[in-house]
C-alpha cells in the first residue's frame, strides 16, 4: 500500500456555488450528484488527484483561528496571477507569496467558503 492521498473534499455551505469559484479559478471540471448535495471534481489530465465538494455539516472555521483541516495545494503556472484572479473572485488573503528557496513560490487564500487554499508555482531559482 503507497499511503499516497487519492482524494480530496472541499467543504462549503453551498456546494454549488463552490464548485463554479473553484471551476473558474482553476478550470476544474464538476459532476453533480445527490441532488447537488457532493460535486465531483476532476481537476485536470495530468497527474495529480481529484475530489469532492460537499455541503459542509457544522460551522467553518473561526476567522484568525488554528487551520483545523488538511490544506490542498494547488499547482499553477503563474502564481501572481492565480493570486489576483482568487481575490478578484473574493478570496482573502491567508499567506501571502513567499519564497519556498529552490522550489518555488506558494501563497495561501481563504476561500469565500471558509476553506484555505494553497497556490504553488514551481520554480527552481526561488529565493
Amino acid at each position: 500500500m503507497s499511503h499516497r492521498v487519492i482524494h480530496f473534499e472541499v467543504h462549503a455551505e453551498n456546494p454549488a456555488a463552490a464548485a463554479k469559484w473553484y471551476g473558474e479559478l482553476f478550470g476544474w471540471k464538476t459532476q453533480e450528484l445527490y441532488g447537488g448535495e457532493y460535486f465531483l471534481v476532476m481537476t485536470g489530465d495530468g497527474p495529480g488527484i481529484d475530489g469532492g465538494i460537499l455541503r459542509r455539516r457544522g460551522p467553518a472555521a473561526a476567522a484568525g483561528g488554528p487551520v483545523n483541516a488538511f490544506v490542498c495545494t494547488i499547482g499553477v503556472d503563474d502564481i501572481d496571477a492565480h493570486w489576483a484572479k482568487a481575490l478578484a473572485a473574493g478570496a482573502g488573503e491567508a499567506l501571502p507569496k513567499m519564497a519556498v528557496p529552490g522550489v518555488g513560490w506558494s501563497a495561501y487564500v481563504h476561500d469565500p467558503f471558509g476553506n484555505i487554499v494553497g497556490m504553488h508555482q514551481a520554480d527552481p531559482g526561488a529565493k
